[in-house]
């Protein structure tokens, strides 16, 4: 079903207005019909916010196409949950929730980033200095080291290229899709096998690690920022990446990767989890330096 159109008439012109396809329960939200993007597990349309007059984006899950795996819908409280209590200039925001049982859908607004995921703007800007992928990074380890210190300490799990976000205008990079995201508490220790494969630690297949996993996805990520190419690409099967990640043979798109500093700061972030720095830790390398230091230039 399409959007629906009124015309109305000002100044002597006909014009079209888009029509909302759908309004939330209290009347601030409405949806279009727009699909931002499409996930195994929820839709992602253009929305706006009535209230306060901006772009939102309307999440939505149809709960009966999962009803044989409850541990879908527990996920995705658990994503809720969590993003009601994040606040960060680098996480993705939540301003609403509902449940619609006329629907069978579980609905939740959260901010909206103009611009897409990193993965497509990456794609779409093929030329991008080495400064501005060093801007975006800092970004992403500001949201992670919010995320690792937050008490309890928060696991992404999911991190990669398509759910960290950006508002291309002012460069902003924002950390979403936290729907695999694990609070640990003080042990800072997680026991279950969930990601993307490609960007997925080693010890993260012996199904015991800590918030280091999201700075060896980091690193992966940090790799297809610079080469525009997924980690991994060349394998053909799970289980070829499989034996390649925990043999520690690094992808093949490492060797597109030209600049030998940056390279090396992909290596530390990839390292065996006892050398693997922190988000906090990255903040404070050379290779950084000149970004973090200069953060209040102009972009």
């Amino acid at each position: 079903m399409g959007p629906s159109k009124t015309k109305s008439h000002g100044g002597g012109d006909e014009e079209e207005r888009e029509e909302f396809v759908e309004v939330d329960p209290s009347g601030r939200f409405g949806r279009y019909d727009e699909l931002l993007g499409c996930g195994a597990v929820k839709k992602v349309y253009r929305a706006f916010d009535q209230r306060e007059g901006r772009d939102v984006a309307w999440n939505q899950v149809r709960l009966r196409n999962f009803s044989a795996d409850p541990s879908v819908i527990l996920r995705l409280r658990s994503e809720i949950d969590l993003l009601k209590s994040l606040h960060h200039d680098n996480i993705i925001l939540l301003y609403h929730f509902w449940n619609d049982p006329d629907h069978n859908t579980f609905n939740f607004i959260t901010e909206a980033c103009a611009s897409g995921n990193l993965r497509d703007y990456r794609r779409k800007h093929r030329h991008v200095s080495l400064k501005a992928l060093k801007k975006w990074g800092v970004q992403i380890l500001r949201g992670l080291h919010y995320l690792h210190t937050h008490r309890p300490c928060i696991i992404h799990r999911d991190l990669n290229c398509s759910n960290i976000f950006i508002n291309g205008n002012v460069g902003k990079v924002k950390i979403g899709d936290l729907g695999l995201a694990a609070a640990v508490g003080e042990s800072h220790a997680a026991h279950s096998m969930i990601g993307t494969p490609e960007y997925m630690a080693p010890e993260l297949y012996e199904e015991e690690y800590t918030e280091l996993v999201d700075i060896y996805s980091f690193g992966m990520c940090v790799v297809e920022m610079a080469t525009c190419e997924i980690p991994y690409s060349e394998c053909d099967s799970l289980g070829k990446i499989y034996r390649k990640v925990t043999a520690g043979v690094m992808p093949r798109a490492m060797d597109d990767v030209e600049d030998h500093e940056l390279r090396a700061f992909v290596e530390r972030c990839v390292g065996r989890p006892r050398a693997r720095p922190s988000a906090a830790q990255l903040l404070e390398d050379p290779f950084l330096a000149d970004v973090v230091a200069g953060d209040d230039d102009d972009i």
